[in-house]
């Protein structure tokens, strides 16, 4: 068997431009939009090879070849110009006026026959279509029928009104199918969901029907991809249907030839022992189409009447045309929504699943993906806890889409924490991220804010990397927005960095995000914030985001301020066309009875005054469970700074969800655990410190460092959620 030269099977080609043939009008886009679809139900509802449509020319009796599907043009260059006399099917076709099947594989591609129907016009012949078949034998009568019957709408369409709708007659109550609105409809549908809307606007109510359900064929199953028109009880019963138990669509799937079924009476009749599904429908007549894509049954569309329905040979022709563009718009669209599905789970993977909830920071988070991109993107927001119950936040957006911004985020996110529990300022952790963005290309920027939130000085400080500033929210319903300026994005910045400092009230809301919240195409960045910082205040005003409330409630109330105000920044989410991410965080200033401190001197009596304090304090505290241990890490500590490093010396004690100790010198001298032998006299306190704490660690201060310990309290004296 001769090679098969196949292109594309969506693609018509017009062989040669069209000239003075019967074929040619004024309305090209409208000629086109026919033959792909005349071509396209030819070869698929008949399986063939190809597909082609000839023009005749009454003149010189020829017929010229002027559109090809499934085939190559240069493949049909063979039958490029057929005189009327000639034995091919077309020819035949055109002297007989009837369906004719010549057998053999006459263009070498691999087909069995050439089935051929004549185009007749409103008062002329206007040319043959023929579909190149690929089954043993001739095409039965059915498939026979149905050519004719695209090929009888066809030749009106093409002849005597090419603008014309794909109904040339009225079909139900309202208007008639408008085969270029629905063509345009489909071809800008993106998601499944867009191709359901488009099919019931422009095809449920010419035909008076006022149902729908579109499946999706996986494996051996039916998946309901959506419906209308239909009780619920009956959609929870027909989400998951094995294509075995309905015999309807066994048939549909198994025949790829409509059932059109007119009553509920014609229905038991053919089908007497259906499924009890049916039992469920409210329905009195249907129509049961395949749905074809590149050459394989990709699902079944079912449109539905309330009342019993006569199809007639207009409806049944027009319907199982549709259904072929519907197939195609829908498997396009079935792809896009794995994708995109695809894309946000790897997104959704990068960020933290949920948020921490810390003594001093409560929050709410929301990224939202762009509504019309399948690509993952490079926003990003976390809130790390530090020691001495302070908070870090973080929130940045990589410049661009696609899985290596993704994997930039991922790098940063990481990046970000690792220098966060070294405890870095805002300033000095955007040097080493902007070395690290540089490290990855020239191309390669990210915008970014990291804060950290110092709940015992009632502090914020923070760094701006070519992003929006902090909002903070006030008690009162007063909003704050910083305005300082900021450096360029990391990757295009040269430190050092600014760093920015602001004073909290008791309590205040933090609220950070990236651009694609507050820009948009017809918003720019400062109209955005001016809309946000409104819907902050309304909100803050009428849900009291400040009254008491534990800490689960605290998050709900957040949950619900995020909600509003993407509602409100973002109200048409399926049509951004950027990612967006919001953080929102509630903080909480530590009580001044929760903290204790005191400066020691700077001799060898320091370690021996700092146990003493810490009897006292934890006396005071009712934490003497915890007064033998917290002697030991606070001598050890006291000890080294007596030992190696330099005063001035200070403790302080933090009274949390946990036991803070922390021990300041005028030293930057980093201390490490040593691994000591059994011989050595020394070099054990880390160790001891490491065993009997928590957690702990170091931070360096301008003037100094802090050497910080964590122990848990007992369950009787943790604070009550």
């Amino acid at each position: 068997m001769a090679t098969r030269n196949v292109e594309p099977r969506s693609r018509v080609e017009r062989p040669e431009p069209a000239s003075s043939g019967t074929l040619t009008t004024s309305e090209e886009t409208a000629d086109r939009e026919t033959l792909s679809l005349v071509l396209e139900q030819a070869r698929t509802g008949l399986d063939g090879v190809g597909a082609l449509v000839h023009g005749y020319h009454r003149e010189d009796g020829e017929l010229r070849l002027i559109a090809v599907d499934g085939i190559s043009a240069a493949s049909a260059g063979p039958w490029a110009e057929l005189p009327e006399g000639h034995d091919a099917a077309p020819a035949v076709a055109v002297r007989r006026s009837v369906s004719v099947w010549v057998g053999g594989d006459p263009l070498g591609i691999g087909a069995t026959g050439t089935l051929s129907v004549s185009l007749p016009g409103a008062d002329r012949l206007v040319g043959v279509l023929s579909v190149l078949t690929a089954g043993d034998g001739e095409p039965d009568e059915v498939h026979q029928s149905f050519l004719r019957t695209i090929a009888r709408w066809a030749g009106v369409h093409l002849s005597g009104r090419p603008g014309a709708p794909l109904g040339h007659e009225p079909l139900g109550p309202e208007r008639p199918v408008q085969m270029g609105e629905l063509t345009s409809a489909l071809a800008e549908a993106v998601t499944a969901r867009d191709v359901i809307d488009a099919f019931a606007s422009h095809v449920l109510p010419p035909f008076g029907a006022d149902g729908l359900v579109f499946y999706a064929l996986e494996a051996d199953r039916l998946q309901l991809v959506g419906a209308l028109g239909y009780p619920r009880e009956f959609l929870r019963a027909a989400q998951v249907l094995p294509v075995s138990a309905h015999a309807t669509i066994l048939d549909v799937v198994g025949t790829r030839v409509p059932q059109f079924i007119e009553s509920k009476a014609d229905f038991l009749r053919r089908y007497p022992t259906e499924s009890p599904l049916s039992e469920l429908s409210p329905k009195e007549a249907w129509s049961f189409m395949p749905l074809v894509a590149s050459g394989q049954v990709v699902g079944v569309c079912v449109v539905s009447f309330s009342e019993p329905h006569p199809f007639s040979d207009e409806e049944r022709t027009l319907l199982t045309a549709v259904s072929g563009l519907v197939g195609q718009a829908l498997e396009r669209a079935r792809l896009y929504d794995a994708e995109h599905a695809r894309a946000q789970e790897l997104q959704r993977g990068l960020l933290p699943r949920t948020l921490p909830r810390l003594p001093a920071v409560s929050a709410a988070a929301r990224y939202l993906p762009a509504g019309r991109d399948t690509q993952v993107g490079g926003d990003w927001y976390d809130l790390i806890p530090l020691s001495a119950d302070r908070v870090a936040m973080v929130i940045g957006d990589v410049m661009g889409h696609g899985i290596t911004e993704a994997a930039t985020m991922g790098r940063l996110r990481t990046a970000v924490r690792t220098l966060a529990d070294l405890d870095m300022p805002p300033d000095e952790l955007f040097g080493r991220l902007n070395d690290m963005v540089r490290d990855l290309g020239e191309d390669s920027y990210a915008t970014c804010l990291y804060l950290v939130f110092d709940p015992v000085a009632r502090t914020c400080s923070y760094s701006l990397a070519g992003h929006p500033p902090p909002i903070v929210v006030l008690p009162d319903g007063t909003l704050h927005s910083p305005d300082p300026s900021p450096d360029p994005p990391l990757g295009a910045a040269c430190p050092p960095f600014d760093l920015h400092h602001l004073d909290l009230p008791e309590e205040s809301l933090l609220v950070l995000c990236t651009d694609g919240l507050i820009e948009s195409a017809d918003r720019d960045v400062e109209q955005g914030l001016a809309q946000l910082r409104q819907t902050l205040s309304r909100a803050a005003a009428r849900t009291g985001q400040f009254g008491p409330a534990d800490q689960a409630g605290d998050v709900r109330r957040l949950e619900e301020l995020c909600d509003t105000v993407v509602a409100a920044l973002l109200p048409d989410r399926e049509q951004t066309a950027d990612d967006a991410g919001l953080l929102i965080a509630h903080t909480r200033c530590t009580d001044a009875g929760d903290v204790a401190s005191c400066d020691l001197p700077e001799d060898p009596r320091a370690a021996g005054q700092a146990r003493a304090y810490v009897r006292r304090q934890l006396a005071d505290w009712k934490l003497d469970d915890l007064t033998l241990t917290t002697e030991l890490l606070v001598s050890e500590l006291v000890g080294n700074v007596v030992r190696h490093a330099k005063g001035p010396i200070r403790l302080r004690l933090l009274r949390s969800t946990s036991l803070t100790c922390e021990v300041y010198d005028g030293s930057l001298t980093t201390p490490r655990i040593q691994h000591a032998t059994y011989t050595d006299e020394g070099g054990r306190g880390l160790q001891l410190v490491a065993t009997l704490s928590r957690r702990w660690g170091a931070r360096y201060l301008q003037d100094g460092k802090c050497i910080w310990v964590e122990q848990e309290l007992p369950v009787r004296s943790q604070p009550q959620a």
